[in-house]
């Protein structure tokens, strides 16, 4: 009961956070003007955007395919596609509970062992921030001047200073060691231990199958094609961008500099931990999109629609993969029986 409860607060918390981020956005935002800018959006554009984000989702569970192979299990690109599209539903829901969801519905679906998927998802999140990083940089090398006010003083000058005062106070390094020794001896303790109890044994395995899945990266059936992919679906997400900008007036006269800068905003606002990047996506790309003399509400206007046919496309296709994912089980079951 208690566990209930204090994951229901967290889920408020972090929904009110979403939510107050919304509302900054539209501090002293002409809400009118904005949504009279979205009911006059080209939809072919729209449709396009829509469809390049469609080529990337399942690219993106074809590369997930390519860190299972060598765990010994092939798995269908429609079941992989199914979980991966659940995953991204549940993460609308609850942030970060759509790696989870994702891995037990292809569990489920595939006879996977769960440990082992979770530890590619760990690897996919690392390719992916360092594929943000990359990106970022290569935004601030071509466009240095007009990201600079945007990136480096509402980030990384902000974040420099608290980060400056909180290393230099007393209590910083005694407890950052102190955690991380914790952590280690934890890790080291449930690794190594030979207690028997069923939670130490359900623990030790799932840290195990973690570190399988995460070795999975090392024996890839093709190093050349998972690269490919990466490349691939960061490019799919740029056009998804780009293509944007042409289904409304206001940002339709953007270059692809502009696609790159949104692109770096849209993903870190999505990466807040906030349900489904509501509030944070929306405040992140009209800041970025203002650099570049689009009014605020006219790029709210731009991530609202963004955002908002992101979410339809997600609740459909999510409906859509839960279904394949229970009939597929129901079929498997009845032949099983």
């Amino acid at each position: 009961m208690k566990k209930t409860v204090l994951s229901i607060l967290k889920y408020c918390i972090l929904l009110s956070i979403g939510v107050a981020l919304f509302l900054l956005a539209f501090r002293g935002v002409d809400v009118k003007k904005t949504f009279s800018e979205i009911k006059n959006a080209n939809l072919w554009w729209l449709g396009l955007s829509i469809l390049v984000s469609l080529f990337a989702f399942v690219s993106r569970a074809y590369r997930w395919n390519l860190l299972i192979e060598p765990l010994g299990y092939k798995p269908s690109l429609k079941n992989t596609t199914a979980a991966l599209m659940v995953g991204y539903l549940a993460n609308f829901a609850v942030p970060r509970l759509g790696e989870v969801s994702r891995c037990g519905a292809l569990s489920t679906a595939e006879k996977v062992p769960f440990d082992k998927l979770l530890g590619t998802v760990i690897v996919e999140r690392v390719i992916d921030v360092l594929s943000l990083l990359i990106i970022i940089i290569i935004t601030v090398a071509v466009q240095f001047d007009q990201v600079k006010n945007f990136f480096f003083e509402k980030f990384v000058y902000g974040v420099k200073d608290k980060a400056y005062s909180i290393m230099h106070a007393v209590w910083f390094m005694p407890v950052a060691i102190g955690g991380l020794v914790i952590v280690t001896i934890v890790v080291i303790y449930f690794m190594r231990s030979k207690a028997t109890s069923t939670l130490m044994v359900k623990i030790r395995a799932l840290l195990k199958g973690i570190v399988e899945g995460v070795k999975s990266v090392q024996n890839l059936r093709s190093v050349p094609l998972f690269l490919f992919h990466t490349i691939f679906i960061w490019t799919m997400y740029f056009f998804m961008a780009y293509f944007g900008f042409f289904a409304l007036n206001a940002t339709s006269g953007l270059g692809w500099q502009a696609g790159l800068m949104s692109l770096v905003a849209g993903g870190m606002g999505m990466s807040a931990p906030v349900q489904g990047g509501i509030g944070a996506y929306h405040y992140m790309v009209s800041q970025a999109l203002y650099i570049y003399k689009i009014a605020i509400n006219d790029g709210l206007a731009y991530a609202i629609m963004m955002h908002g046919s992101q979410f339809l496309v997600v609740i459909l296709f999510g409906a859509v993969g839960y279904v394949v994912l229970w009939f597929g089980n129901k079929k498997r079951e009845n032949a099983d029986a």
